[in-house]
């Protein structure tokens, strides 16, 4: 079969020949691969960056994750691979597969479930939201940033404000459903009273953080006590595009009344993930059904998957191999 595959850690993705897997037991199955979206896990992954990156194997290794792709009955799903999944074949966990709507295509599928588990799942099981809340998303202007916008708003929140430093995408947040716009380029005294402002004028209940970095250190010391009551705030940790560590006073944690957790591989339950796959995922799919969540994708075949990798994708654009 035709295939995504890696011989060393931090190289490209080479289309190659590669032997078809093979079912191991009852709990798997193999599917036809149609689409595979190209997700920062995946790229961490790949170049060894990410802690859930696996020992290289000087035989290769297929790349991707998770995949939509149809079973032998013809019934099309989306699944969590357990071989890689950007190939013609893949085989997947029984328990970790979404049968898919009609009137969802492959490619939008494909696109969805990363951005759905690093939404989705923080703002459900970490940060608890409740219907009228107001949130705060730091870094909204990628792929996941523009779904957690939806999907915060799906469940209820009164009021969203978002950050990022692409001034045009962050215009644009406004009709996903964004109240309220912070450009991480304006000078940092600027980006702090706005958000004292906000803060004043309806308190920050949760933030979802995709950047890290120097900008959470500002929301942090914004968000700093003097010694009176103070607001809870359910503070949860999801990317470090702008950074993996940052300076964190232990008077800020001290000062404000803040819940700090983080979501991603290796934080969620079983009963969580079990929840992702039986609720989740088919009710976002329902709704990307009904053209109710919007998503910006851009596919590319398979066979340019080593040409198109490293690809600037704009507008914070998904991806998607097309098997």
């Amino acid at each position: 079969m035709k295939a995504a595959v890696i011989y060393k850690k931090g190289e490209l993705p080479k289309y190659a020949e590669f032997a078809e897997p093979i079912v191991q037991n009852e709990n798997e199955v193999l599917i036809s691969v149609k689409a595979v979206a190209i997700t920062n896990l995946d790229k961490g992954i790949v170049s060894g960056d990410h802690y859930s990156s696996g020992h290289e194997n000087q035989n290769g290794i297929v790349i991707g994750s998770d995949a939509i792709g149809l079973l032998e009955n013809g019934t099309r799903v989306y699944a969590r691979g357990i071989s890689g999944t950007i190939a013609e074949k893949a085989i997947v966990e029984k328990n970790r597969m979404v049968p898919l709507p009609e009137e969802i295509s492959d490619a939008i599928a494909a696109s969805m479930p990363n951005a759905v588990a690093g939404s989705a799942m923080a703002l459900r099981f970490r940060a608890k939201i409740e219907p009228g809340e107001t949130v705060l998303i730091n870094g909204a202007t990628g792929f996941t940033g523009q779904m957690a916008i939806q999907i915060a708003k799906h469940y209820g929140a009164k009021k969203i404000i978002v950050t990022g430093r692409n001034e045009k995408i962050l215009q644009s947040l406004l009709e996903l459903g964004a109240d309220e716009i912070i450009s991480l380029k304006q000078d940092d005294k600027v980006i702090l009273a706005q958000l004292k402002l906000i803060q004043q004028n309806t308190p920050i209940d949760i933030i979802l953080d995709y950047l890290w970095g120097h900008s959470a250190e500002l929301i942090f010391s914004f968000l700093k006590g003097k010694g009176n009551f103070t607001h809870h705030v359910r503070y949860v940790s999801i990317g470090a595009m702008s950074g993996d560590s940052i300076q964190l006073s232990a008077a800020i944690l001290r000062s404000v009344d803040l819940q700090l957790s983080g979501s991603g591989l290796g934080s969620w339950t079983k009963d969580e993930v079990k929840l992702l796959f039986s609720e989740i995922l088919p009710e976002i799919f329902v709704l990307a059904a009904q053209n109710k969540l919007k998503v910006n994708i851009e596919t590319i075949p398979l066979v340019d998957i080593e040409e198109m990798w490293n690809a600037e994708v704009p507008d914070g654009k998904r991806l998607v191999v097309m098997v």
